[in-house]
């Protein structure tokens, strides 16, 4: 007999891929998705996307009805129901606060009277604030934050007491949170809530602590969702990528199919039951060079603009040590980013963005969240 597998927010970004990958291995899935017009428009319609197979329940996850009936004959359950931006969570705390929070904890209830089999919930590297560091006397440094006045001065770099710079190391699972923002901050109690629960309730559960996350079906019209979505909207409307800071800044971009590997490898694999997972490529790229990699991969001969603006929240330097999901899940990336890159332009290329990042830009300013 097949397994049902729920997924919440499974009609978004990496839900809809998770799906193919279940269908594709004998899985049946339901998802269930609030349909929000931040992700997919005004119209609240089954995004085409969406694998015919997969049975959609349009509710919230705050609404423990809805999550109760997306419950019934279900085998396991992958958590990604979120609100996703840094910027936007620094001030829409309610909103961010009880679909994040609230949500879980209303799933987490419903899971308690109807336990699974497996719970896999989606954290982020986000908690991690900075990455970590080494000092040059190779002392490790765990817990830095940059100052304000560094950041109005540009000194966007981490610095030690005498001014060295500190190096950027691959970030593991036991460096220890800094969380820098109310997304991070909300994406931890998701993880946390979910493992006390599970480990309370003898619930099997893990949690994959995602990094940047690219590919197709991200929501291009959403001025806060994943950095490259956003400069692919703004090189469609023909308009210049825009660049926090220097474009400097290290993060690790891992391919969606990967992602959806790795999260049914977490699934079928009873070693990572009560683990945290970093899920990324293991490699690290500028802002600014992404950005330029995409421009080039989309024919769109378009110079970023480095604004030399620090964004409240952000962070400078963050790429993943994978060696535990390698361990316990085998998991290895297979998409490199170049065919990751040439995909998402094949598919940019019947899109149409609404580019609302300079407006959203401006909402930070306006707030102050933009030094």
């Amino acid at each position: 007999m097949k397994k049902r597998v729920l997924i919440t927010g499974g009609a978004g970004f990496i839900g809809s891929h998770l799906a193919d990958e279940l269908l594709n291995h004998g899985y049946l899935v339901r998802a269930l998705d609030n349909l929000s017009e931040q992700v997919h428009g005004p119209n609240a319609e089954r995004p085409d996307y969406l694998h015919p197979d997969v049975e959609l329940l349009v509710g919230d996850v705050r609404n423990s009805n809805d999550v109760r009936q997306a419950l019934k004959d279900v085998d396991a359950v992958f958590h990604f129901a979120a609100m996703v931006g840094v910027g936007q969570s620094m001030y829409q705390l309610e909103e961010y606060t009880t679909v994040n929070n609230v949500g879980t904890a209303v799933l987490l209830e419903a899971l308690i009277e109807s336990p699974v089999s497996k719970l896999v919930v989606a954290s982020s590297m986000s908690i991690y604030g900075e990455g970590l560091y080494q000092t040059p006397s190779g002392e490790l440094v765990q817990d830095c934050e940059r100052k304000l006045e560094d950041q109005k001065k540009q000194n966007w770099e981490m610095y030690g007491e005498h001014y060295q710079v500190y190096q950027p190391l691959p970030t593991p699972e036991t460096k220890k949170p800094n969380i820098s923002s109310i997304y991070a901050l909300s994406k931890y109690d998701q993880e946390r809530l979910c493992l006390i629960t599970g480990k309370a309730y003898n619930i099997p559960t893990t949690a994959l602590r995602f990094f940047n996350v690219f590919g197709t079906r991200q929501a291009l019209s959403n001025p806060y969702t994943g950095v490259l979505a956003i400069f692919a909207s703004r090189l469609l409307n023909d308009n210049p990528p825009l660049i926090f800071e220097d474009g400097m800044q290290k993060r690790d971009f891992v391919h969606v199919k990967d992602v959806a590997r790795a999260c049914r490898l977490a699934l079928e694999t009873p070693e990572a039951d009560g683990e945290v997972l970093n899920i990324g490529s293991g490699n690290q790229y500028t802002i600014r060079d992404i950005a330029e990699k995409l421009a080039k991969v989309m024919d769109k001969p378009i110079q970023s603009e480095i604004t030399g603006k620090y964004r409240v929240g952000d962070i400078r330097h963050c790429f993943a040590d994978l060696s535990k999901a390698k361990s316990i899940l085998g998991f290895e990336p297979q998409v490199g980013f170049e065919d990751g890159l040439s995909e998402l332009a094949e598919w940019l290329e019947g899109q149409i963005a609404v580019d609302s990042v300079s407006k959203a830009t401006e909402e930070l300013a306006s707030r102050g969240l933009t030094v």
